[in-house]
């Protein structure tokens, strides 16, 4: 009888375990333009499932994890400002936070100017952590790893 057990409980965990799902409702993607021979950008793109939203990375104090940005250093290129993004973002308030939360829905491009300190193809690299949520959820923080090469 044990062994019985013991087997359906492994079918048990396998069925659901096949049937589980990880939910990414944030898709992203990376390009970059080069201005001239001393300067480019680089856009990081977030494309959001209907219903969700991330952070802006503007978010007060005891609220949601904001979108954040790192680029891995290199001899190659300067940050040239903040990371910024080219749409507004909304706000709303919410119970959970007990404040108003910038976000974003739908879809936001962020841009980091560079400043080349080479003539030489130049590769850019980082990091964006974002949260995600919906009416009823939000997922732990996540990260996207980027590069992208300016030529």
């Amino acid at each position: 009888m044990k062994k019985f057990s013991l087997f359906v409980v492994a079918l048990f965990m396998t069925v659901t375990a096949a049937f589980a799902q990880i939910h990414n409702p944030v898709k992203w993607t990376v390009a970059s333009k080069k201005l001239n021979s001393k300067e480019a950008v680089v856009f990081v793109k977030a494309t959001i499932e209907n219903g969700w939203h991330i952070y802006a990375q503007n978010v007060p104090d005891g609220g949601p994890v904001p979108t954040t940005f790192t680029f891995n250093p290199s001899k190659d290129f300067t940050l040239n400002g903040a990371t910024t993004p080219t749409t507004k973002a909304k706000s709303k308030y919410e119970d959970t936070f007990k404040m108003n939360v910038p976000y974003f829905n739908q879809e936001v491009v962020f841009q980091q100017k560079i400043k080349l300190n080479s003539n030489k193809p130049t590769t850019v690299s980082g990091t964006v952590e974002f949260m995600s949520c919906d009416k009823t959820r939000c997922l732990p923080p996540d990260e996207y790893n980027f590069t992208v090469t300016i030529k």
